[in-house]
């Protein structure tokens, strides 16, 4: 039954791209591996070569050569292996990041679309001209209050000259000795 579901099971992208990630991880790990095999080589048959040289086996020593000569090069194409299995996995991670935001923005969008169903433009329409026409009766009522406001406000301003005028002619008649001390 499981064999059935994965013949026609469609595979998850996440569990290929972590699959995918894994093997490259672990490609590196083996290139690592063999290169420090090499450079071991490399460094025994330095060593080969010098105990070869003092025994004055020049053949074997040119032989020797050769061979570390193909040694260092083959662990500079192991260099530039991991290097290239390295991008590869480095693409690997912003393709995943890429598919992730796509997701995020696909979310957002549904949000929006949501939002906007929800939205009553008529509604909101009529709440504001209801508004402002609110807005238009408070300002006249502030202005009538306000105009109120102001005749109350003359009143009293009549009522100050009277009492400035009272308050002077007292002064005037007592003023003169007020004025004098």
């Amino acid at each position: 039954m499981n064999f059935l579901k994965n013949l026609f099971a469609k595979p998850d992208p996440q569990a290929k791209m972590k699959e995918y990630k894994r093997g490259l991880d672990k490609t590196v790990r083996d290139l690592d591996k063999e290169r420090n095999k090499l450079l071991k080589d490399e460094k025994r048959l330095v060593v080969e070569m010098k105990k070869m040289a003092k025994a004055d086996q020049i053949d074997s020593v040119k032989i020797m050569a050769k061979d570390l000569v193909r040694t260092r090069k083959y662990a500079q194409k192991f260099y530039r292996m991991k290097a290239q299995v390295q991008a590869v996995s480095l693409r690997l991670q912003t393709v995943q990041g890429t598919n992730q935001m796509m997701r995020c923005m696909g979310g957002v969008t549904k949000a929006m679309q949501g939002m906007n169903a929800q939205m009553n433009i008529q509604g909101m329409q009529n709440i504001m001209k209801e508004f402002e026409r609110q807005n238009e009766m408070m300002g006249m009522k502030e202005e009538m209050m306000g105009d109120a406001i102001d005749d109350v406000m003359d009143d009293e301003g009549v009522e100050e000259e009277e009492t400035a005028e009272e308050i002077s002619k007292i002064m005037d008649e007592v003023g003169l000795e007020f004025k004098a001390k």
